[in-house]
């Protein structure tokens, strides 16, 4: 039967959870986040979503589009719990278990031929296993690797269920269209539409030599590989999945945003360095976050382009932050690069703005002077408070 894998994501998770546990919320709109200036999105329900509301919206933005929403504070103590039991059956499904975040999980069903010898069968079963036990629907992508079963995940929403069938992944991929692919967010796409390139099936004509010249090695391989629906193995589990972290732990536990995001900030930039210093580059980033009760959350994030700065770095843990932090004293935070690459493979000056370039070469700048022994403090961090 060959490789066999599912992609499972819990439908609009943080709203559903609050649904299922207030049904008078359920077929309302529904935002999950504090009202104000300085507040986002952390995500809504999909009757929210029709309005235009998305995750790491401003909230004022937000409630101007869809003005009768619902706002209810995030609960991730909850969340964690959910998240836990829906994780628990899915690994106990099949033992090629990966959880990539709290509301998403691969399975490698590849060589389970005669426990599950029809995988749409399977797909379903598990489904209605996650549902009966929770009262929560997912969403599931089976395919032949994962980076087509998460694609697949994502085309029937919600309660899908989305196979595609082994030699008909370039059918699919263009199905689903180029700017949809992930890894191609705005500014790839802008890129790739500089070069006559708007589709999967014209970026299929191209070879990796010819894709080469105008972004890179690193790149093309990439974007050849997508095109084509070969899995380019971010989701591997292999020796560049190792990662980079600091942690700091407080005591007493620290409260509020704003000093959890100044510590954070430090934080990116240590873990960048030391990418840096081993000449790599990350493509995903998480945070880790301790409460005083010591419940334990992580989340993780994996931008549509690589990590080349601490400024990506930070941006991507903020965000992160922004929709994670509940508000309560912290005992511990960390930072954790993840899907570590060669760093002169990977970077092309096609793939990020002139500003980007300036940030990285300033970075190298006081890296190289900090490896000489002379100390250089970037002055966004000169407010943390010193032990």
């Amino acid at each position: 039967m060959g490789s066999v894998f599912f992609h499972i994501d819990l439908d609009a998770f943080f709203a559903s959870v609050e649904n299922l546990d207030h049904p008078e919320y359920r077929g309302k709109p529904l935002i999950i986040g504090t009202p104000g200036p300085r507040h986002v999105v952390s995500t809504c329900s999909y009757e929210a979503r029709k309005y235009g509301v998305h995750s790491a919206m401003p909230m004022t933005t937000a409630l101007k589009l869809c003005p009768n929403a619902i706002c209810v504070p995030g609960r991730m103590k909850r969340y964690s719990e959910m998240s836990q039991k829906v994780m628990d059956i899915i690994s106990s499904f099949a033992p090629g278990f990966l959880q990539v975040s709290i509301d998403e999980a691969f399975l490698n069903l590849t060589g389970m031929e005669r426990i599950y010898p029809f995988p749409g069968k399977a797909a379903k079963l598990l489904k209605a296993m996650i549902k009966e036990s929770t009262g929560l629907t997912v969403s599931i992508g089976v395919a032949s690797s994962r980076y087509i079963a998460k694609l697949a995940s994502d085309f029937r929403k919600p309660d899908g269920l989305t196979i595609v069938p082994r030699d008909k992944e370039e059918l699919f991929i263009d199905t689903v269209g180029l700017k949809k692919l992930w890894g191609i967010g705005d500014s790839t796409y802008e890129s790739l539409a500089k070069h006559g390139i708007n589709s999967t099936q014209t970026l299929r004509k191209y070879t990796i030599e010819e894709l080469s010249r105008y972004f890179g090695d690193s790149n093309s391989i990439y974007l050849y590989n997508i095109a084509r629906g070969i899995d380019p193995g971010i989701y591997q589990r292999d020796a560049k999945s190792r990662s980079i972290s600091t942690e700091k732990t407080f005591y007493p536990d620290i409260h509020g945003y704003d000093a959890l995001d100044t510590y954070l900030l430090e934080m990116s930039q240590e873990v960048e360095f030391r990418a840096m210093e081993e000449k790599k580059v990350a493509r995903t980033v998480g945070i880790k976050l301790r409460y005083g009760d010591f419940t334990t959350l992580s989340a993780q994030t994996t931008p549509e382009k690589p990590l080349y700065s601490s400024a990506d770095v930070y941006k991507a843990a903020k965000a992160l932050l922004r929709s994670r932090y509940n508000g309560e004293g912290v005992r511990l935070i960390g930072v954790v690069l993840s899907g570590i690459y060669d760093g002169e493979d990977i970077e092309q000056p096609d793939f990020f703005a002139e500003r980007e370039e300036k940030e990285r070469k300033l970075e190298k700048t006081i890296l190289s002077l900090s490896q000489k022994g002379q100390k250089i403090v970037r002055a966004r961090s000169l407010d943390l408070p010193r032990n």
